[in-house]
């Protein structure tokens, strides 16, 4: 069957402003590119940021969307690693391959580094054609929506885990149980080597990390921090993982960490967080660590988990809409207010 010629899609026109249907040309794949038929991409909150103008994106008009997992359409000339039809996840982020951090292993420090959905096209639309080197094969029996949220919500949970340096036996918080709250909790939950704090607002969220084994902290009913320090006799977290973006969430993270303690923050905020040098960092040689994306290394082991049963990222989708721009707009509606689901995926 031959390929439509034009395709829905829903993007970022403007800053500010809710997201709009649009119809576009189908694009055509280039020398070592393939053309990926979207069936499932993840809502994240970066999404959210990037409508607000919190975080730029762009040239607009721009289709957002970077959890993308789909089937190959049509191949570029030349390309041969993959078979129309194969079932891919798609690795978001588009990197020199030659520079230092790559060569390295690191490539979410290429500093040529484009990301789908963000400075590219991305995944809120029918169709994408991005490079064969960035789909990763999805096993059959995989749900499109488990594939898609792999690409970010988990990676980037993995990545800042171990970017934290947790150690067995070691104390963690976990700050925001969204998608990349729950399925950090399940990665340290599985190895049943650590003690686990959950902070949120929402009572079904906290109810969810309790039978994951951590030890739910209401931060609408109490001071988180004060609570923290109370279950840990006052000594604080070695890890703090901060997932929410929030200048106070970020600041207690750091304040709750026992002495030589990590924060790793993955939350996005433009507000700057006020932090006492001594009492916060100097006094206790904590260390603030930077999470930005992930690696693909990464996105190959969090399959190899899912293949062997260790880890389920079907706990994380909580609801699904349609390819339509006022759906969209409504989940993105509920992750500015802090009320959405943990993960909400289009499935056009």
């Amino acid at each position: 069957m031959p390929l439509p010629t034009t395709m829905r899609a829903i993007q970022l026109a403007a800053t500010g402003q809710p997201l709009v249907d649009a119809e576009l040309p189908v694009p055509e794949p280039g020398p070592g590119e393939a053309l990926v038929r979207i069936r499932a991409a993840g809502i994240c909150h970066s999404d959210a940021h990037y409508r607000s103008g919190g975080v730029s994106a762009g040239p607009l008009p721009l289709t957002l969307g970077h959890e993308m997992a789909g089937e190959v359409a049509a191949l570029g000339p030349g390309e041969q690693s993959l078979q129309v039809g194969d079932r891919v996840a798609l690795h978001y982020l588009l990197t020199c391959g030659s520079c230092r951090d790559c060569r390295n292993g690191q490539e979410q420090l290429c500093h040529q580094a484009r990301m789908i959905g963000k400075h590219l096209p991305g995944g809120f639309a029918d169709y994408i054609a991005v490079p064969a080197r960035n789909c990763l094969p999805l096993p059959a029996d995989l749900p499109w929506e488990h594939g898609a949220v792999l690409m970010c919500a988990c990676a980037t949970a993995l990545h800042a885990l171990r970017r934290a340096r947790l150690q067995p036996g070691e104390t963690v918080a976990i700050f925001g149980l969204g998608g990349l709250g729950l399925a950090a909790l399940q990665l340290v939950a599985a190895s049943k080597l650590s003690q686990v704090f959950a902070v949120d607002l929402q009572p079904e969220k906290l109810a969810l990390a309790a039978r994951y084994g951590a030890l739910p902290v209401d931060a609408g009913k109490s001071d988180a921090l004060a609570e923290l320090r109370r279950l840990t006799s006052g000594r604080g977290v070695d890890v703090a993982l901060e997932f929410i973006g929030h200048p106070d969430t970020i600041l207690q993270a750091l304040q709750a960490l026992a002495p030589g303690g990590r924060a790793a923050i993955a939350g996005i905020s433009s507000q700057p967080v006020p932090v006492d040098t001594y009492r916060d960092l100097i006094g206790r040689e904590a260390a603030v660590i930077g999470v930005s994306d992930h690696r693909l290394t990464e996105l190959t082991d969090l399959l190899g988990m899912v293949a062997e049963g260790s880890f389920d990222p079907g706990a994380l989708v909580t609801g699904s809409v349609p390819l339509d721009a006022a759906a969209i707009n409504r989940t993105l509606d509920e992750l500015d207010r802090g009320s959405a689901g943990i993960r909400t995926v289009i499935m056009p």
